[in-house]
Formats: structure tokens, C-alpha cells, sequence
């Protein structure tokens, strides 16, 4: 048959099952931060795993953690005799293209600003060289209606200064037949 437990044995069975599930939660959290790149500390790990910072500096757990930041340090070296991570040469050519792309960039910018000033310029032109052309019409009319009138005022001035002349004329004449009524009336 069985032993008896006693509730001291039950419950060092249950604090010793609870602590290999928080040491596996962090083995399996120190396990993912690898996988997803994310920093290793201590800290970070107690709080993925959502235990206490005591657990992760337990023997064993602090080795695991330890050799996973390791592992993780060593990484850009790796990656970078792979050819996986980028020297600071080919940063710096990717900063030189991503500047002439910019300067080109700002160049289009400006040469199409100047471009559409130009053709709203052009717009504003056109709308008012019509209404230009409308009151150049309208100035063109005016000009030949009062060039009419002056014509016909002018003709009528000269009709006015015939009958002006034909009236002095007569007048002159009217004179000069009166002198000789008197004169030969006076004689």
C-alpha cells in the first residue's frame, strides 16, 4: 500500500511542482527572446515569464540565462563575418544614395513648382487677355461710333460755317446796298 502523507509532504510536492513550472516558463521565455531577437536581461526575463527576479539568479536558471546573453552578444560578430548584418562602409554608401535620392528628389519638387506657377500663370493670362480682348472690343466700338459722330459733327460744322458765310455775304451785301440807299437817298 501507499504511504501516508502528511500535509508537510503535499506541500513540498506542490511547491516543487510550482517551481519546475516557473523555472520551464523561463526557460521556455529565454527560448522565445532568442528566437524573436528580443534583448536578454534578467529583468526582461522575470517579466516575460512572469516570475520573480530571485528565480532567474537561481542556480541552474541564471547559468541557462546567462549562456542565451552570451549566445546573443556573440550574434552581430556572427552575422557579420556571414554577411548578414551591414559594415559601416556599405551604411555609409546607403546613406550617400539615400541623400542623392533626396537632392533628386527636391529637384523634381522645385522643377515641378516652377512648372505649375508657369501654367497658372498661363491660366491667369488667358482669362485676362479675354477679358482684355473683350474691352479692346468694346473700346474698338466706342472708338469707331464717336469716329461716326466726329465725322458728322465735323460735316455738320462745315455746313454751319457755309451758312455762316453765306450769311456775311449777304450780310456784307444787305451793307452795301443800304450805304448806297442812303447815300442816294441822302442825295
Amino acid at each position: 500500500m501507499t504511504e501516508k502523507r502528511t500535509p508537510a509532504d503535499v506541500l513540498r510536492e506542490s511547491r516543487r511542482r510550482d517551481s519546475n513550472d516557473k523555472r520551464t516558463r523561463v526557460f521556455r521565455a529565454v527560448d522565445q527572446m532568442k528566437r524573436d531577437g528580443t534583448d536578454i536581461t534578467f529583468a526582461a526575463v522575470a517579466r516575460t515569464a512572469k516570475v520573480s527576479n530571485w528565480l532567474v539568479y537561481a542556480d541552474g536558471v541564471r547559468d541557462y540565462i546567462t549562456a542565451a546573453r552570451e549566445h546573443q552578444a556573440a550574434e552581430p560578430a556572427r552575422a557579420k563575418r556571414s554577411g548578414r548584418l551591414a559594415t559601416d562602409a556599405s551604411l555609409r554608401t546607403d546613406l550617400e544614395l539615400a541623400r542623392q535620392d533626396n537632392r533628386a528628389l527636391r529637384q523634381e519638387i522645385a522643377r515641378l513648382k516652377t512648372i505649375l506657377r508657369e501654367r497658372l500663370g498661363e491660366q491667369l493670362e488667358a482669362e485676362s487677355s479675354h477679358s482684355l480682348r473683350q474691352r479692346i472690343d468694346e473700346l474698338t466700338d466706342a472708338n469707331i461710333r464717336y469716329q461716326d459722330e466726329n465725322t458728322r459733327l465735323t460735316n455738320q460744322v462745315a455746313e454751319l460755317v457755309d451758312q455762316v458765310r453765306e450769311t456775311e455775304d449777304e450780310l456784307t451785301g444787305a451793307r452795301t446796298s443800304l450805304r448806297r440807299m442812303i447815300r442816294d437817298h441822302s442825295q
